[in-house]
This record gives C-alpha cells, structure tokens and sequence, in this order.
C-alpha cells in the first residue's frame, strides 16, 4: 500500500471511531434525569396559575392507564 492509501484508512478509521464516540455520548446524556422535576414550575405562567388555583398537572393518565400531556388541562380555557 501506499502512503496516501494507509493515510485515507487511518482518516476512516478515526471518523468512525469519532463517530462512535459521539453515538454513545448521546446515548448516555440521553439516560441522566430531567433538568426540571415534573413539580417545578416551567413558566411564569405556572406560577400565576398555581397562586390563583388554577394549576393544571403536565401529565394526565388517559383511559387506558397511559401518561399523556395534559393539554386541555393546560392550553383550555380557565373560567
């Protein structure tokens, strides 16, 4: 082989092993917990609904036990 040919390998070889890499750091960052608990406020908004009682949870169980968005709960209106 060649010069150029055994350089190209080794430039190969370092960008799949960079690239790895970069896959398993995702994946582990992925994996640590929440920069926000589910109970701390996420907006202003939360806050003025909390104080007022109006607060709605961000997650709701539907009929068939799954977690889901509470979206009426949080985008309805509140009167």
């Amino acid at each position: 082989m060649s010069i150029r040919q055994d350089l190209s390998a080794a430039v190969a070889r370092t960008a799949v092993t960079l690239a790895g890499a970069g896959v398993v750091a995702l994946t582990i960052a992925g994996c640590s917990k929440p920069l926000l608990a589910p109970t701390e406020e996420r907006t202003p908004f939360d806050r003025y609904d909390n104080v007022r009682g109006r607060y709605a949870p961000q997650y709701v169980e539907n009929e068939y036990g799954r977690r889901e968005p509470n979206l009426r709960g949080r985008l309805g209106n509140k009167d």
